[in-house]
């Protein structure tokens, strides 16, 4: 008999609403092959989509916390049924701990094609904007690319309706979250040696960002 698919006992409807059109950005802009660390991986979702859909790509996944690392795991160990074929099996580290305003972060003199971050900003202290910044600028390899993902707020974009409530029902939350104006978020790149190389309109009013060195 087969061997049985391993539990997932966490699943975001958002991330795989939005892991396709993610990819098909990453897509357009991505070399072939590369080595990508993914900040605060969350389910293991988009990781795991990525993996098995950028063969050329390796990836290290890390969170704050190790409540959804078996999650992670989980998610690409279904691939890896799916997929064994494809030689999913070594493109995926295990996932490792990382807090972004840990500086320097634990990852020795680790250098990345891609660093991506999804839905981090808006749900983080701001102090871990800049964090990222800093770090993503020591760890990226030569030509290597900072992405963001989620809502913004833009000084000469109308937000959204939906966007606005969200933010309303963050900061009731946690007076520390809430969506980022991109123009902060650029000036904090700016301090970092960072600059904002492409600007994609996403689903569901959402954008993915482009940051590089220079």
């Amino acid at each position: 008999m087969p061997p049985s698919s391993p539990a997932l006992s966490a699943l975001s409807a958002a991330a795989e609403r939005n892991k396709q059109p993610i990819l098909e950005t990453l897509r357009g802009f991505l070399p072939d092959q590369g080595r990508a660390l993914e900040i605060a991986s969350g389910t293991g979702q988009h990781v795991a989509w990525f993996a098995q859909h950028l063969p050329g790509w390796t990836w290290l996944p890390t969170d704050l916390r190790d409540t959804y690392f078996a999650d992670i795991e989980a998610h690409i160990q279904v691939l890896f049924q799916a997929s064994v074929a494809e030689g999913l099996r070594g493109r995926v580290e295990a996932p490792r701990l990382l807090d972004v305003q840990q500086e320097p972060w634990p990852l020795q003199d680790a250098r990345f094609d891609l660093i991506y971050c999804a839905n981090m900003l808006h749900i983080a202290p701001w102090a871990c904007c800049g964090a990222l910044m800093r770090g993503a600028a020591r760890h990226l390899a030569p030509g290597g690319r900072l992405v963001t993902y989620g809502p913004y707020l833009e000084d000469e974009t109308p937000t959204a309706d939906s966007n606005l409530a969200f933010d309303a029902s963050l900061r009731a939350r946690n007076p520390d979250w809430g969506l980022r104006r991109r123009e902060d978020v650029a000036e904090a790149a700016q301090a970092a040696g960072l600059r904002l190389a492409a600007r994609h309109t996403l689903p569901a009013n959402n954008l993915l960002l482009v940051w590089q060195i220079g």
